[in-house]
């Protein structure tokens, strides 16, 4: 954001300081300074002449020997002919004339056009014969526009106007106009006068990081920034009249306009009004001068008043040929798919239904708040012009801005949220300009198309944001400051934010107290919503660097510790002592990634601007991700390992309370081995049972999912027949198992490969294990088979012997038992389960007899419940 001083000083009723002092205090307490750039010396020397006399070269057909008058300068003396008061000059641009008015370079100035870059500095020479002090320079030249067809002609016109910088009167229409004057220059045109001075060229630029303002939309404007400076140096600011009051419009004839507005959620404003008969043409030098200062370029006096606003307010304008739109119409909607745009910068674009579109009758003619269309701009052949001034929906125009990779001065603004109630007077200003600049008059009434109730009575009142209440001690509390209440009210009331007119409060009483302050949010000030917003505003403005350097008091007592943390402190001890590896993975992935997976991309949320075309998606579950992974271990070498993850999913349709999609915070887990002789099921499982032993585990293809939108996606990577579902007695908390082969073969799986993916809600619901001291005593292990039908689950068998060593159980009395494996004759009709006991007593060795016991009393209980015959 560039900013200049000559515009500051004319905002500002205060002397200005040293450049080096201003910069350090906007630096700490308004935004970080990129860039100082002294105008002053890019224009230094450049004289206002007058040509005199204009005689052809006697050797060329195309040079001119011209005399010029440079004023009493004492330093111009060395250059003028002797005997005479006037300076020779070959000149050889093809408009070059008598008693002409020019800008002459004197032998020793810089050529403005090569001074950033290889400055060439100007000598005396001679030309075929004919010696030539320096030169008489195009706009080109000067760097004011591109226009190399001849020298610069400078006309009364071309002055800046003479009047207050900060009203100027006009006799068609009912209120004040506004042409700041940057130098406030009352001389008539005359040779010898300093270029620079003349027209505002004498000026220092501060250049500000635009990041320093993304949350301040006012601060994209002179107006903006000149605020925040008075602010800053604890000097009162008062706005112009003309933004601050309502303007009268007055009524016009002579061309009909349609204006509608069909996008009324994004289009909070929208105003347009029809100009007839205008002159298009380059617009005056001085107003060229002011948007090369602020960092814009001349194009015609249309577009440079609807550029010049701009600059001022923050308040993007458009000017469309009234006699381009199709059916005298000109309106907002959202776009419509097949729609192309072809736009000012002369490329295509296919317009999507997320884009605010400007139209006619027929189809679009600009992308509303980011560029105008070709099939509407305003050229040399322009007799009627539309001026609009709309208020967009800033998360639209960032999105739109992003999507087409267009980032214009319109996109800057708009992206940070306008205020819908400075349009009525910035279009009046500019309307003016219009009338006074390029002719014609109003040729209709100004169309004011509102969306909302509640914005058409914040508009009726002329009110800004809402009002915030907030109690001094508040804002002491957040700074650490014992600031007085009547300090706090001045610091606001000098950005203007005044008190409402029922606080109670006298303003210029200094007694402090802790009443609650009613202050009024200005209009502008879109970025304030809560009050810590207002404590913000009080602590810049006051200073942070004058801050206490206290650290805040606090109670020693240590804070709680953090649960789901803890949770995840001690998983991670767990599983990464059983040998596993946490690994982290982002949370976008790969359109093939879900497909291997067998998950449904239409089912995940798409990113509009991913980082890489490899990170399109949200991912609908962990295991995916991991599962990625598995193959690039494998070839570097590992043949066994295990990979853990705590993450988060999403899913397209799960939205919270709040609008925004929920998210699913999960455990997920893979083992992968390139030779396992055993399910790798096991060994998944084994690892879940790290985790919690009261777990139960349903067959994945049994499970009716039917009811769980959730699980749907969360299973699709498992074998049916080969996973289970856990269950924590109440709920199921997560899958495990092995994975399909359609999976295996999308991920390049070796065999021996399965996983889990758990719910951190269950995690965060286990209670931690108790210690147990290993056994004094050796312990005793025997196997037992059990011969059963074949339609007899096996969790059916283990619960049978489970419920046989309860009754033995003490204790002293420690009873475990372990699945060994299940064998299935090919043609038979029944299977044998096979169970290892490992008995271990506190007190004492115990003997095989006693074991033997143990065993017996399985054997008998499965016989009763299950059938089973002991092998």
């Amino acid at each position: 954001m560039k900013v200049s001083l000559n515009t500051i000083r004319q905002y500002v009723d205060f002397e200005l300081p040293p450049v080096t002092e201003l910069v350090e205090r906007i630096n700490q307490q308004l935004g970080g300074v990129e860039e100082v750039i002294d105008l002053g010396a890019k224009y230094k020397g450049i004289v206002v002449a007058k040509i005199v006399t204009c005689e052809p070269h006697p050797d060329s057909d195309h040079l001119h020997i011209c005399q010029i008058e440079v004023g009493n300068n004492p330093e111009y003396a060395k250059f003028k002919i002797p005997d005479s008061n006037f300076v020779q000059v070959v000149c050889g641009a093809p408009n070059v004339h008598a008693d002409m008015f020019v800008a002459w370079l004197p032998p020793g100035a810089t050529v403005p056009a090569s001074y950033d870059k290889d400055p060439f500095v100007l000598d005396a020479r001679t030309i075929r014969g004919v010696k030539s002090n320096g030169m008489l320079a195009s706009p080109a030249e000067l760097a004011i526009g591109d226009n190399h067809d001849g020298i610069l002609e400078i006309t009364v016109a071309d002055l800046p106007p003479a009047s207050s910088p900060r009203r100027r009167g006009s006799s068609s229409l009912k209120n004040t106009s506004w042409i700041p004057n940057q130098v406030g220059n009352d001389s008539s045109l005359r040779p010898g006068i300093d270029f620079a001075e003349v027209f505002g060229l004498n000026d220092t630029i501060i250049d500000i990081e635009n990041k320093m303002f993304t949350h301040r939309p006012d601060c994209f404007g002179q107006l903006g920034v000149a605020r925040e400076i008075a602010g800053i140096h604890g000097q009162k600011f008062t706005s112009p009249e003309w933004y601050l009051s309502i303007p009268e419009f007055v009524a016009g004839d002579g061309l009909q306009l349609t204006v509608l507005n069909e996008a009324e959620e994004k289009v909070p404003r929208f105003m347009a009004v029809a100009v007839k008969n205008v002159e298009i043409k380059p617009s005056p030098f001085w107003l060229q001068c002011e948007l090369v200062r602020l960092g814009s370029k001349p194009i015609n006096n249309i577009v440079d008043i609807t550029n010049y606003v701009m600059l001022h307010t923050a308040q993007p304008l458009h000017a469309y040929d009234y006699d381009k739109l199709r059916g005298c119409t000109l309106g907002a909607r959202m776009g419509r798919a097949g729609e192309k745009l072809t736009l000012l910068n002369g490329k295509n674009y296919d317009v999507t239904e997320d884009d605010i579109i400007i139209v006619d009758a027929e189809g679009p003619v600009g992308m509303g708040g980011v560029m105008g269309g070709g099939n509407s701009e305003v050229s040399a052949d322009t007799k009627n012009v539309v001026l609009e001034c709309a208020t967009f929906d800033m998360y639209t125009i960032r999105k739109t801005s992003m999507r087409h990779g267009l980032f214009t001065d319109a996109v800057t603004r708009f992206n940070k949220g306008q205020s819908p109630l400075q349009n009525p007077a910035c279009l009046f200003q500019a309307l003016n300009m219009v009338l006074e600049l390029a002719g014609g008059s109003q040729a209709g009434a100004v169309a004011d198309l509102v969306s909302g109730d509640e914005l058409a009575a914040r508009i009726q009142a002329h009110e800004g944001v809402l009002p915030q209440s907030i109690m001094p001690q508040f804002i002491r509390d957040r700074l650490g400051l014992g600031i007085k209440k009547y300090d706090m009210v001045q610091l606001l009331g000098n950005v203007e934010f005044p008190l409402c007119e029922d606080c109670g409060w006298d303003p210029e009483d200094e007694q402090d107290n802790n009443e609650e302050l009613h202050i009024n949010v200005p209009f502008w000030r879109t970025d304030v919503e809560l009050p810590e917003d207002i404590v913000e505003e009080v602590g810049r403005l006051y200073g942070f660097d004058k801050l206490p350097r206290e650290l805040p008091q606090r109670s020693m007592k240590p804070a709680p510790l953090n649960v789901r943390l803890e949770m995840k402190r001690k998983i991670r001890h767990i599983l990464s002592g059983a040998g596993a590896n946490e690994v982290l993975t982002y949370s976008f992935v790969h359109e093939k990634v879900l497909k291997g997976a067998g998950q449904d991309p239409a089912q995940a949320f798409r990113l509009g601007n991913a980082l890489s075309p490899d990170l399109q998606y949200y991912r609908l579950s962990l295991i995916p991700s991991l599962l990625d992974k598995v193959h690039v271990n494998i070839k570097a070498g590992h043949d066994e390992f295990a990979l853990f993850e705590f993450g988060k999913a999403h899913r397209k349709g799960d939205l919270g309370e709040d609008g925004l999609p929920r998210e699913y915070e999960r455990l997920a887990f893979v083992y992968a081995a390139k030779k396992y002789p055993h399910a790798a099921f096991y060994a998944a499982r084994q690892y879940v049972e790290m985790l919690s032993d009261s777990l139960v585990y349903v067959p994945l293809s049994e499970f009716d999912s039917s009811a769980h939108a959730i699980f749907e996606q969360l299973s699709k990577p498992f074998e049916p027949k080969r996973a289970a579902v856990v269950f924590d007695g109440e709920q199921f908390v997560g899958v495990v198992g092995e994975f399909s082969a359609a999976t295996r073969r999308a991920f390049k799986l070796p065999e021996g490969a399965a996983g889990f993916e758990l719910f951190q809600s269950f995690l965060l619901k286990l209670a931690p294990k108790q210690y147990v001291p290993l056994p004094r005593f050796p312990s005793v292990t025997q196997d037992i088979s059990l011969r059963v039908s074949i339609a007899t689950p096996y969790a059916d068998v283990l619960a049978s012997a489970e419920s046989a060593l309860d009754q033995l159980r003490t204790e002293v009395q420690l009873l475990e038992l372990t699945p060994l494996g299940i064998y299935q004759p090919e043609a038979g009709q029944t299977k044998t389960v096979t169970l290892r006991l490992r008995a271990t007593n506190t007190l004492r060795t115990l003997t095989d007899t006693e074991v033997a016991s143990y065993i017996d009393s399985i054997a008998e209980t499965a016989a009763k419940e299950v059938g089973a015959e002991k092998v």
